[in-house]
């Protein structure tokens, strides 16, 4: 293989991981660690629910985990 030919093939591989790593991280979603709201591309703040159901095209179903049902309803169970 022709130096030349390595380091096309290097370059490739190169843009390649790059391209991914992009991706990635366009599939990140800024959430506030504090009330969970989620900004969106415009830079405005929304509740979870709400963001995937404009942005994602879906809806929630709403429970309670039994961790947090054990701390809301402890007296209850």
């Amino acid at each position: 293989m022709s130096l030349a030919i390595g380091i096309a093939v290097f370059q490739a591989n190169r843009f390649s991981q790059y391209e991914e790593k992009v991706e990635n991280l366009r599939e990140l979603i800024p959430i506030c660690a504090n009330c969970k709201k989620i900004r969106d591309d415009e830079g405005y703040w929304t509740n979870v629910e709400e963001y995937f159901k404009v942005y994602e095209d879906k809806e929630f179903t709403h429970g309670i985990c039994p961790e947090c049902a054990k701390k809301l309803y402890a007296d209850y169970l």
